[in-house]
């Protein structure tokens, strides 16, 4: 079996740890080293740290928060500012969507949100499991198709 990829990705969002995952794709073993800043203030600078050797990053807001849709902004502007023109994927990943009467975002917002980055788009919700792990896999493949190692097909808005 061939020796496990190293993939370091950094999850942003409104509302910090770091550790580590590994994660099967397409047979091909990924130890993913996960730097967590959710909850860092939209005021605070973004370090330098979340901008160094990063393969993907995962941006996150709360499908029933417009305050956490506006921060995801900020901080999108803020990861831009930090690396220039990103050149790792990015995935936008709406959360709580099993929150269905506390919904504000819509699934059409976050794609459109995401579409006006280039970026990959789903929604996700921590009470499933599997699904966090998907987006993790969606991270890497991303990662893989800008290396040249997957083959390249537009993603669209994912309901898990």
């Amino acid at each position: 079996m061939p020796q496990p990829k190293s993939r370091k990705i950094a999850v942003l969002g409104y509302r910090s740890v770091a550790f580590t995952k590994m994660i099967t794709v397409n047979g091909q073993e990924y130890l993913l080293q996960l730097v967590d800043t959710a909850g860092q203030d939209e005021y605070s600078i973004f370090p330098q740290t979340y901008s160094i050797d990063i393969n993907g990053y995962i941006l996150v807001y709360s499908v029933t928060s417009n305050k956490s849709f506006e921060v995801i902004k900020v901080i999108h502007e803020k990861l831009l500012d930090m690396v220039g023109k990103v050149q790792v994927p990015i995935m936008l990943v709406g959360n709580k969507k099993d929150l269905h009467m506390e919904r504000v975002i819509s699934c059409e917002e976050g794609k459109a949100l995401a579409d006006s980055w280039n970026a990959a788009f789903m929604e996700s919700s921590a009470k499933e499991n599997q699904t966090a792990v998907e987006v993790f896999k969606r991270t890497i493949l991303e990662a893989e198709k800008m290396e040249g190692g997957a083959p390249q097909g537009r993603t669209s808005c994912s309901l898990m």
